[in-house]
């Protein structure tokens, strides 16, 4: 069953491309954007992350810590980030178990091995006040987030 609006997302904890850890809970007076994308190295994916980075400072400004989420391996999040010029923007790795995260969000496709490609904001006590899911081949329009955020 799907993440909704008022569900409180349980606490995880994850390795960035630098393999650093990334606890949910240590964001506790913060909103987290929780952006998930199927996989490194494809184009919308590599797309939306840089329209995180690009808006991070904004982001920042509105108390909101956004990280990318998918199934891939730290070494391949580093090599990807690197590629991309990713400087501030964190990208996690939800690779072992596979993809437990997005299971535990309801956002796990078996079928193909990877997550939905969606955008959940996390209010500061880990509750979910926005939910999206997008068509795989679909971006992302984060004009969207940084519009709800504002109306908080």
């Amino acid at each position: 069953m799907a993440i909704k609006v008022g569900d409180i997302v349980p606490d995880f904890s994850l390795k960035d491309q630098s393999e650093q850890e990334f606890k949910l809970s240590r964001f506790r007076g913060k909103r987290v954007l929780l952006s998930f994308h199927p996989l490194a190295w494809t184009t919308v994916c590599a797309k939306q992350m840089q329209s995180l980075e690009e808006n991070f400072k904004t982001l920042k400004e509105l108390n909101t810590v956004p990280v990318g989420l998918s199934v891939d391996s730290v070494p391949c999040k580093k090599a990807w980030a690197d590629s991309l010029g990713l400087k501030k923007l964190r990208i996690l790795s939800d690779f072992w178990p596979h993809g437990n995260v997005a299971f535990l969000l309801g956002l796990f496709i078996e079928k193909f091995g990877f997550s939905e490609r969606a955008n959940i904001i996390v209010d500061g006590r880990g509750k979910v006040i926005f939910v999206k899911v997008y068509p795989i081949r679909e971006l992302p329009d984060i004009s969207e987030i940084i519009k709800f955020l504002r109306s908080m």
